[in-house]
């Protein structure tokens, strides 16, 4: 499995599938390359490239875990293209993901091509954000990943109506693994939660609207779950008006966040890959 080392000397692992104009695909803030699964098959015709950002998934994790933040992980993925030759690319941003694209649009914008966020913007809503909190970094409960399966169905019976438990299994996979003696385990770096209360806690946080104008020049297609607690829809609306060429589509039966291989989802992705190209 591909690696490449970062300025600061981690190794991070990706994956790079297909041929064609190239899609660099960052997940949330503790998933990996395993959540773009169900959209590689939707895109012949293209390179998707995937990232583990550090301390996820395969990858090395850092001594500090205070580089566990948007601009060292901006700059991991300007790295990665640099490692493999690439100028420019059109990136896919989930959650996290999106925040380092807005990110790179001011700090890179000659690396992008086009920009699609899936259920992020720049104003973040509160009960989402302290969902996130309460469990980043909490040891799963559960006996094996069957179990985990389960739970994770009920849980999101409301927002995901309808998932069946087969893909609940499978994404159960993405996010821990099994310990051999039993229980599951994290499959990112338990640190992530002192980076993030430790960071809210130091200077002033980026102004994320200012960010999102660095894409007014861009290609943009943003999708949102039609259940999310992230973004809201107020400001999707907000993102449209400022916006005006925005792609943008509501997931119906979604919340945070949607899978990708939804035909909105992959209507809007391909729109914008189109209008890219």
């Amino acid at each position: 499995m591909p690696d490449f080392q970062t300025t600061d000397g981690l190794l991070l692992h990706f994956t790079d599938e297909g041929i064609g104009p190239a899609l660099l695909c960052l997940a949330g803030l503790t998933r990996n390359s395993d959540d773009f699964t169900y959209l590689r098959p939707h895109l012949p015709g293209h390179r998707i490239i995937c990232m583990d950002y550090r301390g996820r998934g395969r990858s090395d994790t850092p001594d500090d875990h205070m580089t566990y933040n948007i601009d060292r992980e901006g700059r991991d993925a300007i790295e990665l293209l640099d490692h493999l030759g690439i100028g420019k690319v059109t990136l896919l941003g989930t959650s996290r993901g999106g925040l380092i694209a807005m990110l790179l649009s001011v700090m890179a914008p000659e690396r992008l091509n086009g920009v699609i966020l899936n259920d992020i913007g720049p104003e973040v809503d509160e009960d989402g954000l302290q969902r996130i909190i309460d469990y980043v970094g909490a040891e799963p409960p559960f006996a094996d990943l069957d179990m985990a399966a389960a739970a994770l169905k009920a849980g999101f019976e409301q927002s995901f109506p309808g998932v069946p438990l087969s893909r609940w299994r499978e994404q159960a996979g993405f996010m821990w693994y099994e310990k051999p003696g039993g229980g599951v385990g994290l499959r990112y770096d338990a640190r992530l939660r002192d980076a993030l209360i430790g960071q809210a806690g130091v200077g002033d946080a980026p102004d994320l609207w200012q960010l999102f104008d660095g894409l007014k020049d861009l290609p943009l297609g943003v999708i949102r779950g039609a259940h999310s607690d992230l973004l809201s829809a107020e400001t999707f609306e907000k993102m449209a008006a400022r916006h005006p060429d925005m792609i943008g589509v509501t997931v119906p039966d979604r919340g945070h966040v949607p899978f990708l291989d939804e035909p909105e989802a992959l209507g809007a992705i391909r729109a914008l890959l189109a209008r890219v190209a």
